[in-house]
């Protein structure tokens, strides 16, 4: 069954929120649809597994393609403070919303794929990233880049953590092979429009 719309039970976003968010979600996919990796934000139960391994204790957490705050939202329930969190947002509606709902984060309006995060690599290393974007609309190329410059910003330990509307992972097992990275499988959810998986990925003896 589809999810609940977001805070229509017990969240902090009333219902009139979440379809305010849907009609922004439909009007920024029509006009880029290949950017857009749904046309609605992401329900609270796939919000809730894609975060259900980071709490305040994982340190910064960097998220890509955030939207209109779904999973952000998800963090901070799960301890996160927001001055630990960088959000990537390409869209500029989106990325003033987040400016607006997050004023203590970091909102970087920009694309993922032209990040240059190894120059931040030093100055804060992240525990975890959170990857909302459309992957499998991607480049195996574009999508070994976002992954790559990902990886170079995140602790020794650290997991990217990912969400895909597939039967499988949505970074190719040559791209995981050439980065040094291996899948893990988190959950799936019947509880989203549509159905979703959540991965993690982790470097090669860093698996749990």
């Amino acid at each position: 069954m589809p999810s609940r719309p977001e805070g229509s039970a017990s969240g902090d976003q009333p219902a009139s929120g979440f379809w305010s968010d849907a009609a922004r979600f439909l009007v920024e996919w029509s006009r880029h649809p290949y950017d857009i990796a749904a046309i609605a934000p992401s329900g609270r139960v796939l919000a809730s597994l894609i975060t259900c391994e980071i709490d305040g204790a994982s340190g910064p957490v960097l998220e890509l393609g955030p939207g209109t705050g779904a999973f952000t939202r998800a963090l901070t329930r799960r301890g996160v403070a927001e001055r630990d969190l960088t959000l990537v947002e390409r869209s500029p509606s989106f990325a003033g919303l987040l400016k607006d709902r997050f004023p203590s984060s970091t909102v970087l309006n920009i694309d993922a794929a032209d990040l240059h995060l190894g120059r931040r690599a030093a100055a804060q290393p992240f525990g975890a990233v959170v990857c909302g974007l459309g992957l499998r609309n991607m480049t195996s190329r574009e999508v070994e880049g976002i992954v790559r410059a990902s990886f170079t910003v995140l602790r020794p330990a650290g997991s990217f953590f990912l969400f895909t509307y597939g039967g499988r992972c949505s970074v190719p097992n040559d791209v995981l092979n050439r980065l040094g990275l291996v899948a893990g499988k988190v959950g799936s959810t019947l509880r989203n429009l549509p159905p979703a998986s959540v991965y993690r990925l982790q470097r090669v003896g860093m698996t749990v």
